[in-house]
């Protein structure tokens, strides 16, 4: 009795753990993938309740990912061990607890709880609403609040408080945190901060940690006058050939994320003869091939139509400085 009553629950408890996964796993190669995020370090029973927290920068994506990734691991190993001890020790004590606790403890993971609830993100909602990890984000961090990167650096920056910004926002701002800005604001951003900071030393900025560029993010934002901007990235001599961390050009960016209106706009304005639409990413896949996975059936109709199997289109980005890859 006992034994059924254990294998039902963690077999119960796995398929929720595996469904956690893939819904995170979905999650992290969404559009919020790179958002910056601000993780405080799981609380430890030796740790001294009155030290300051030191908040760890990382991507939404890969932290979504990786926690996720630790609660299946975690999860299925702990399934082996007690089952053979069990087996090979004859020990029930293992059994009958882990049938009570092994419910219980899925629910106290934050991320389990929420993602098994109410699943991935809705129409409108975002990490800033979810916030799956109380986690903090640029606005939240107050001059107190000390930052360390993925290697344990220190990350020094001014926050500055409401009051001031009101006046000097954008001109404080960096232009890398102006671009993340634009892009987390999605289809309802107002472009024109970011407008007014372009120019030809920055048209072909890259963000640090993935690569990203103006173009990549103009083309796939969606917003009222992306257009506009992607217009003047192209007067600024902005490359559109360049690719980001995952050896996608603005095109493949275009492509998953199903702007249309901004795949007519970057193929208008840099032509099919660059060969954007034949550059493979790190996985071999060209943006067209996204933007059917995805199905991202507006653009996959634009690239086609705009594309028309041009035979002379095929090539030509290798030549302008773009590594194909097999």
């Amino acid at each position: 009795m006992l034994r059924c009553a254990y294998f039902s629950v963690q077999f119960i408890i796995s398929l929720s753990v595996i469904y956690v996964f893939v819904v995170c796993n979905k999650i992290s190669q969404s559009k919020f993938k790179g958002t910056l995020i601000y993780v405080a370090p799981a609380p430890t029973p030796l740790a001294d309740p009155n030290a300051k927290v030191q908040y760890k920068q990382i991507t939404f994506g890969e932290h979504i990912y990786s926690t996720a990734r630790s609660l299946l691991t975690s999860t299925l190993f702990g399934i082996v061990v007690t089952s053979g001890l069990h087996y090979y020790r004859g020990m029930i004590v293992g059994l009958a607890m882990q049938s009570i606790m092994g419910p219980l403890n899925l629910f106290e993971n934050k991320l389990a709880k929420a993602i098994l609830l109410s699943g991935g993100f809705k129409d409108g909602e975002s990490p800033q609403s979810r916030k799956f990890f109380d986690e903090k984000y640029r606005e939240d961090l107050t001059k107190d609040d000390d930052v360390v990167d993925a290697e344990g650096k220190v990350i020094v920056f001014k926050k500055e408080v409401a009051g001031e910004a009101s006046k000097k926002k954008d001109s404080k701002r960096t232009f890398e945190a102006i671009l993340l800005d634009t892009w987390d604001e999605g289809e309802k951003a107002d472009v024109m901060p970011l407008m007014n900071a372009l120019n030809k030393n920055n048209a072909n900025f890259k963000i640090s940690q993935s690569g990203w560029t103006p173009l990549m993010i103009m083309s796939a934002l969606g917003a009222p006058k992306s257009d506009v901007v992607i217009k003047k990235l192209k007067e600024l001599k902005a490359n559109a050939s360049v690719v980001d961390g995952e050896g996608w050009n603005a095109l493949h960016w275009v492509a998953f994320h199903g702007c249309a209106s901004g795949a007519k706009t970057l193929l208008e304005e840099y032509g099919v003869n660059l060969g954007l639409q034949d550059v493979k990413d790190k996985e071999g896949k060209t943006a067209l091939e996204h933007a059917k996975q995805e199905k991202n059936n507006d653009v996959v109709k634009v690239i086609e139509e705009m594309v028309g199997g041009s035979e002379e289109s095929k090539g030509l980005a290798d030549k302008d400085g773009i590594r194909k890859r097999k």
